[in-house]
């Protein structure tokens, strides 16, 4: 019972962050567009986010099915954030924090403890409703802000390229939640 009663509290907290997060996305930064460097910090924040959630998974999960989605969340986070890096350095371009990436890492550390204080099924299940909202969330803040947003052609190509593998990490993530039920 105290279970299912957190996750049930956790499925409300997640839904109303991905709201507050989408809200905050477009809102956070005004009636402006972000910039370039602000973009630039929230993907590559974003992405830490998934990779933190990711580690937290692998430690926690004894479900080989969820320590293998961790696993590849972790792998290909990592990855694109290398990607990120390089990008700016070749660009000379400094990330801007900014209320969305504060907002974002707010909500993210939330829900570490939220996550911290499940185990077995109950983790399992939290995890990856998480994941599947979260994905949700940043495929839709790529799409119809940061994407349309971006100056930079190859800050753009980057962002187009990685909204293609979260969406199949969306994807991915729904069938691991489909397994779970």
């Amino acid at each position: 019972m105290f279970e299912e009663r957190n996750i049930k509290s956790i499925r409300l907290t997640t839904a109303a962050t991905a709201i507050a997060l989408l809200i905050g996305a477009s809102g956070a930064l005004g009636n402006d567009k972000p910039t370039d460097p602000q973009i630039a910090h929230i993907a590559y924040t974003a992405g830490l986010l998934d990779i933190e959630a990711a580690k937290q998974a692998i430690a926690t999960s004894k479900n080989k099915t969820v320590v293998e989605f961790a696993e590849s969340m972790l792998r290909d986070h990592e990855t694109v954030n290398t990607q990120a890096l390089d990008l700016v350095k070749k660009l000379n371009v400094t990330p801007e924090n900014n209320d969305t990436s504060k907002s974002l890492s707010q909500a993210a550390e939330t829900k570490r403890q939220e996550l911290a204080k499940l185990e077995g099924a109950a983790f399992d299940k939290a995890y990856i409703e998480q994941e599947v909202a979260y994905h949700k969330q940043v495929n839709g803040a790529l799409e119809m802000l940061l994407i349309p947003s971006a100056q930079n052609a190859e800050l753009k190509s980057l962002l187009e390229t990685g909204l293609k593998l979260f969406r199949g990490h969306q994807q991915h993530a729904e069938h691991v939640a489909a397994e779970l039920k």
